[in-house]
């Protein structure tokens, strides 16, 4: 008797254990969509109706929806804001992004750090600001999103020290960023404009246009002497059999600590 009395109080918890895991599941994935709620749901509809891009901090939607963008406070760190798609993008995977003549987020996302340095209440050098976008095996989000803040000490730090060996092809950076290897390539400040790093990415890097949502991409601000500004694209891969999911927005920093050295 006393047998089957723990066997039935295990089976209970065992139920219970099932069902709180599927709770937090369904929870889990019905929230991937928060961003895109937030967007078509809240600030679309308000900066049409009323000129009002709340929550969003900015809605550009002069070339229509399927071209606009929103620029959105993300709720992690001071600092941190997220260029978000009007219309609906899974992610770096979308093979949307690659057809011609497609909308320059990476552009975009770049004009919109100075809602960061609002944020900092400060002007912020060149190459303290970062862009990232995480593999889709690493984002929590299923509508694309592209992450702008200051970037990491210590990979400042890298990439300053590693400058002269970082050319115009993606090239292996010397060494690993936050414990990921990495590609590394320039681009010059006035390219950005003609040239999408998602189409750089997928041209140049043998396989990537094929397995695009396991790639990840962050764009530095960087400074290459002599008053030439201009940035450092870093692309790493997801690999699942050493773990790595490939975060490149771990390459930012959201208590901005190179503020406090400036």
């Amino acid at each position: 008797m006393f047998r089957h009395r723990i066997v039935a109080v295990a089976g209970a918890v065992l139920l219970v254990l099932i069902a709180a895991s599927g709770f937090w599941w369904l929870h889990r994935v019905n929230h991937r969509d928060d961003l895109w709620h937030h967007v078509n749901d809240e600030c679309v509809p308000d900066q049409t109706a009323h000129g009002d891009p709340a929550p969003c901090a900015f809605v550009a939607l002069g070339q229509g929806v399927a071209r606009g963008f929103a620029v959105y406070k993300d709720r992690v760190g001071a600092t941190q804001f997220l260029l978000i798609p009007t219309r609906k993008v899974s992610g770096i995977d979308d093979p949307d992004l690659l057809l011609p003549g497609g909308p320059n987020y990476w552009a975009a996302a770049w004009q919109a750090r100075a809602y960061v340095e609002k944020a900092a209440k400060r002007n912020i050098p060149w190459d303290a600001i970062a862009l990232a976008i995480n593999s889709a095996l690493a984002r929590s989000q299923d509508q694309l999103h592209i992450h702008i803040d200051c970037v990491q000490p210590d990979v400042r730090a890298a990439l300053i020290k590693h400058m002269n060996e970082i050319g115009t092809r993606w090239t292996p950076f010397p060494v690993e960023l936050h414990g990921l290897p990495y590609l590394a390539r320039r681009l010059a400040a006035t390219d950005l404009v003609t040239q999408d790093p998602f189409k750089l990415l997928a041209r140049d890097v043998p396989g990537a246009a094929q397995d695009m949502r396991d790639e990840t991409l962050a764009l530095v601000g960087a400074d290459f002497g002599s008053g030439e500004k201009g940035f450092v694209l870093l692309a790493g891969h997801a690999d699942l059999a050493k773990m790595r999911f490939t975060h490149a927005a771990n390459l930012l920093d959201h208590a901005c600590r190179l503020l406090r050295a400036n």
